[in-house]
């Protein structure tokens, strides 16, 4: 065993974090590293083999599109926005260089669907690794039109898709705050037999 890369793996794993997206810029991953990030996050557990998850990326042009699109369903689902609020949908996927939409599509098997979205959460956890690995910094998050059947078509997804999340992907220069995590002790326990409420 190779101590000192194994060390490394798990130096990089104890310190991954999330970037809150107001502090993520450019540069954003290039095609050649998107296809290698992408490569990577779909080597994650499949039972059968479904791959029941595919990825969308959006940059560029397309990010504005969206938001312009986002901003007009707020509006008929809540009636007229202020300024803010318009703002702030149009925003939505143009704070980062770079989005990719983590899509659950199941397929009809044997193998349970919520078993099939556990395999696309975990697509989405090895996508933003890979990033990180990269170099980059990341965000997932969904965000209300991930629940709503017009958002979720505005964004690409097909009426049987679901968002497993947005990965907002870019870098940043400051080093982002560590928050407090769960204290190991109150999330572990050993098997002490059938729960007795």
């Amino acid at each position: 065993m190779n101590t000192s890369a194994s060390t490394s793996v798990l130096d990089f794993l104890s310190t991954r974090s999330s970037t809150p997206i107001s502090a993520i810029g450019l540069p954003a991953p290039s095609d050649e590293e998107i296809r290698k990030i992408i490569t990577i996050a779909s080597r994650v557990p499949d039972h059968g083999r479904l791959t029941p998850w595919r990825f969308i990326l959006y940059r560029g042009d397309a990010r504005v599109e969206v938001g312009k699109y986002l901003a007009e369903l707020c509006e008929e689902r809540e009636g007229p926005l202020t300024e803010q609020r318009r703002e702030q949908e149009l925003k939505r996927f143009a704070r980062a260089p770079l989005v990719i939409g983590v899509v659950f599509s199941p397929v009809e098997h044997h193998i349970p669907e919520w078993e099939q979205f556990l395999s696309s959460g975990a697509a989405a956890m090895k996508l933003c690794l890979a990033a990180n690995a990269l170099g980059y910094v990341t965000n997932w998050i969904s965000n209300w039109y991930s629940s709503d059947e017009k958002g979720r078509a505005l964004l690409g997804l097909a009426p049987h898709e679901r968002v497993t999340g947005f990965v907002h992907i870019g870098t940043c220069a400051q080093k982002v705050p560590e928050r407090p995590r769960p204290e190991i002790d109150a999330v572990l326990s050993e098997y002490s037999g059938p729960w007795k409420g």
